[in-house]
């Protein structure tokens, strides 16, 4: 019979998987904050600063005490991380590079149309140039090479670009170059030789073994999943791709059907490993404490899965035009436990030392009870700590 997970046992699991049921007053050495890196996958990176930088927030949700300098240092310092792409821009364990080459491959003649098709071959024209240059220099940013390192003005984007900006885009977005640190949130690049650690720089995998290690290391981290859902994770790999191994792997038992129980009842049918039942047993309860988490949590990504399991939808809708907007501009969802229990549009404003909370709004059906406000005004005083706001005002 196919086993069925009900749907408590998914979120509880998944939650785990996300580094979300960690004790979150335990001390997070450097050593334990590249473990949960490594556990998770990757990090996303976001400019945008309304409380603090996406990847920031994303760590603290899971340790008040992680510090930023921490993953400075094993990126910069160390370089036991480097940043590239997956879905977005992202800090990635450096022993994973010898599998984003297979990414750098498959991305060169795409992204060699697609920036030719925004700037004709103007960008092509300079590549050469661009590469020498930071050959000779050493770590280059875009400004360097006499032009503004990116939009003029708020509302335009990276087609407004200079065509050395593109270049030193393209050349790290196909392997050439790395990210060896950043200046601000502006980006330092060096040659990938230089940047990334010689037993990774030199590691090479076959086809197979790479399309072997993305759907493992995906399900691994997802739980269970569909052959969708696992070509999705890091986006490495397409969806035929992770379907023959999906097939495979279920011939060759590494690989068993599961039901997962959604959020309304329905069962909607997915793949798991084997030893499903023993992960879910070993998978602790989160911790009760009220949480916000970034818009770029890894636990809610996956905005179609999230809204199945936890029926909750979420959507950020920094690009949709206020009049239209639901909610607000930078919204955080709120966790509370197991639950996905709210969301709440909060701001710090730096000059006046003020977190400043404009809009919460609870889940239908959630009561609003003396506790949950104690402990979401616990949480805001936690990220106003974190932030160096000096007051939390609503």
């Amino acid at each position: 019979m196919t086993l069925l997970i009900r749907n408590a046992d998914a979120r509880r699991l998944l939650i785990d998987l996300q580094g979300l049921s960690m004790q979150p007053r335990a001390r997070l050495s450097p050593d334990q904050l590249y473990a949960l890196i490594e556990k998770l996958g990757f990090v996303q990176l976001d400019s945008i600063q309304t409380v603090e930088r996406a990847h920031h927030h994303i760590l603290h949700s899971r340790s008040q005490c992680y510090r930023p300098a921490d993953l400075k240092r094993l990126h910069e310092r160390e370089r036991r991380l480097f940043e590239n792409w997956t879905h977005d821009a992202s800090v990635i364990p450096a022993s994973f590079y010898g599998y984003w080459k297979h990414r750098f491959a498959r991305d060169g003649a795409r992204l060699m149309e697609r920036f030719t098709r925004w700037q004709r071959d103007e960008f092509a024209h300079v590549l050469d140039e661009v590469r020498a240059h930071v050959e000779a220099n050493g770590p280059t940013m875009a400004r360097d090479l006499g032009n503004e390192s990116g939009p003029k003005k708020r509302n335009e984007g990276w087609w407004e670009w200079h065509p050395t900006k593109t270049a030193l885009e393209y050349l790290w977005r196909t392997g050439d170059l790395a990210i060896v640190r950043r200046e601000g949130f502006q980006k330092v690049y060096d040659l990938s030789e230089r940047a990334i650690p010689a037993e990774h720089y030199g590691s090479e995998v076959s086809h197979e073994a790479f399309v072997d290690w993305a759907c493992a290391s995906a399900i691994d981290r997802l739980g269970f999943a569909t052959p969708s859902e696992i070509a999705g994770f890091w986006e490495l790999v397409d969806l035929d791709e992770a379907r023959k191994w999906c097939m495979t792997a279920l011939e060759r038992g590494e690989l068993v059907e599961v039901g997962v129980e959604n959020a309304d009842g329905s069962v909607r049918g997915a793949l798991a490993r084997p030893d499903i039942e023993r992960a879910i047993a070993a998978a602790p309860e989160p911790p009760s404490r009220l949480r916000s988490l970034s818009p770029f949590d890894p636990l809610i990504r996956d905005r179609t899965r999230t809204e199945r399991l936890f029926g909750y939808r979420y959507r950020i809708e920094i690009f949709v035009p206020e009049p239209k907007r639901e909610y607000g501009y930078y919204v955080f969802p709120l966790m509370e436990g197991a639950r996905l229990v709210g969301r709440i549009d909060m701001k710090h404003h730096r000059k006046d030392g003020a977190l400043r909370v404009a809009g919460l709004w609870w889940e239908p059906g959630l009561r609003k009870s003396a506790a949950r406000t104690a402990r979401l005004e616990a949480e805001l005083d936690r990220i106003r700590a974190f932030t160096g706001a000096e007051r939390v005002e609503f």
